[in-house]
């Protein structure tokens, strides 16, 4: 059996090791921080959403790079295997809007501990605190690691499962692209993902603060839709988030790296059609004829979206009910259906949930992800350039692609 030594103990880098374990590898994971699955604590606010529950074939559309690369991985190891794995290893799992999957206990922990448990079982070794500087190859094949005080560890494969850029305050600070780089691999190019979005107008940090549960984005380029979605939001003091955006966020980066200017619209009010917004607006006013607009839409909006609407609505906040005509009327529910702004760019790696872009996987075996260039290497995780929207899909990837590798090594 092969010495194998994993690099990363996080999501992928655990459940490539618990896999080579019970093959009976001999399996080391080196891991620079103080505990394992760091950035696992925090996903899906600390209540880590494992998977996603939809039909297998469901997850390639939520992909947002390379998809058809993950068929081998998606197919071999399913999110069903990964529902399994959990349950069996102690975990009860449950599903929640969207497929998402949770741990009943909404406790990221519960998975974290569950992982750990299974790794003890399989005899895999940890070592924490254990920084690696380079690999070491010879010839076209790799031999080892060199660790950060100069200790030589050698090895019959190595996996790399470091993670992206995203959150470097876990420990994710590019390390495996820079591993990846010596071996020859290519590095598609790195930029956050599933991220907050920065607008232009000074209306919306007034709104900080504010979340809007059932609201419909639409983002145009020019006159082109671009994206369009319904769900939750929130406003803060540089622009918008909430899991609507984040998802937004994953295919609105290749338009704004190219430098166009997008235009984003919220409806309001998403379940009444125009004429029903309409009728609700007339009954309002019917209510409050001699009194002034400001006091009298306070009743549509909350506290803090009020003002903005008497900004944008395009009528005079002391104007008298009864004195407003068919257009002012039509205009303000013109804005209520298509409340504005600029989006400017994204949210910095430091609040991004996932990196997108990394090691090419065209230098990547997808039924192995052994490295074309560089025999006994594999790659697991989102070091990978692979990356999908919010849902549980991004550590799907991560556990289909860690099985493979822990598979793979001869």
């Amino acid at each position: 059996m092969s010495r194998v030594l994993i690099i990363g103990g996080g999501a992928a880098g655990m459940m490539a090791g618990v896999h080579a374990g019970r093959l009976g590898h001999q399996v080391h994971i080196l891991e620079k921080n103080e505990k394992l699955g760091k950035k696992l604590y925090i996903t899906g606010k600390g209540r880590c959403n494992v998977t996603n529950a939809c039909d297998v074939e469901e997850l390639f559309p939520a992909m947002m790079s390379n998809g058809k690369f993950l068929y081998s991985a998606f197919y071999t190891y399913t999110n069903q295997d990964v529902y399994t794995f959990f349950e069996e290893a102690g975990v009860p799992l449950k599903v929640e809007r969207g497929g998402r999957v949770f741990p009943v206990s909404d406790h990221s922990s519960d998975i974290i501990r569950a992982l750990e448990k299974e790794l003890k079982k399989a005899g895999v070794q940890i070592h924490l605190n254990t920084k690696v500087k380079e690999l070491q190859f010879h010839d076209d094949h790799v031999e080892g690691v060199i660790l950060d005080h100069g200790k030589v560890l050698e090895a019959d494969a190595v996996i790399i499962a470091t993670g992206g850029l995203s959150y470097p305050a876990t420990g994710s600070t590019g390390d495996g692209y820079r591993f990846a780089k010596d071996a020859g691999h290519t590095i598609a190019r790195l930029s956050p993902s599933l991220v907050p979005l920065k607008t232009k107008e000074d209306y919306i940090p007034m709104m900080q603060g504010l979340s809007l549960k059932n609201t419909q984005l639409t983002v145009k380029s020019g006159k082109k839709v671009v994206y369009q979605d319904f769900g939750e939001m929130m406003f803060t003091h540089f622009g918008v988030t909430g899991p609507m955006i984040l998802s937004a966020s994953a295919h609105l980066g290749r338009y704004l790296d190219k430098g166009e200017e997008l235009k984003g619209y919220l409806d309001l009010k998403p379940a009444l059609s125009n004429e029903q917004l309409d009728a609700r607006v007339l009954r309002e006013f019917e209510g409050g004829q001699n009194r002034q607009f400001k006091n009298v839409i306070g009743h549509m909006f909350p506290s803090s979206l009020t003002p903005v609407m008497l900004l944008l609505g395009g009528i005079p906040r002391d104007k008298v009910i009864h004195d407003i005509s068919r257009e002012e009327r039509m205009h303000f529910e013109e804005v209520v259906k298509a409340f504005p702004f600029t989006i400017t760019g994204m949210g910095e790696f430091k609040e991004a949930i996932i990196t997108r872009g990394g090691v090419s996987v065209k230098e990547i075996v997808p039924q192995t992800m052994e490295s074309k260039k560089m025999k006994g290497l594999y790659f697991a995780g989102e070091v990978l350039d692979l990356d999908g929207v919010t849902g549980g899909y991004n550590l799907q990837i991560a556990w289909s692609t860690a099985y493979l590798a822990a598979q793979a090594i001869p």
